[in-house]
């Protein structure tokens, strides 16, 4: 039931553009109003309205960044498994 719940709404946001920055827009906006107010851990869902409104590549390519410096620095102290 939930599953079938969630196709649902995947499907519709998808479909409609509009619909999709309409959710990210007021996703934002309680995640703005929860990081500023006492109901912080629901500061999050700005994270998720950034993502529906296209935002994500930035945080992505970042992170991605981070994680291959992480690697090869990783592989650096390992130089005396080879």
């Amino acid at each position: 039931m939930f599953a079938k719940l969630l196709k649902t709404i995947k499907e519709h946001i998808h479909d409609k553009p509009k619909v999709k920055k309409i959710v990210g827009v007021v996703l934002v906006f309680i995640g703005f109003i929860a990081f500023i107010t006492p109901l912080t851990p629901g500061s999050w869902l700005a994270i998720v309205g950034l993502e529906l409104l296209g935002l994500r590549i930035l945080f992505l390519d970042k992170f991605n960044f981070f994680l291959l410096w992480i690697k090869k620095i990783l592989d650096k102290l390992k130089f005396w498994e080879k």
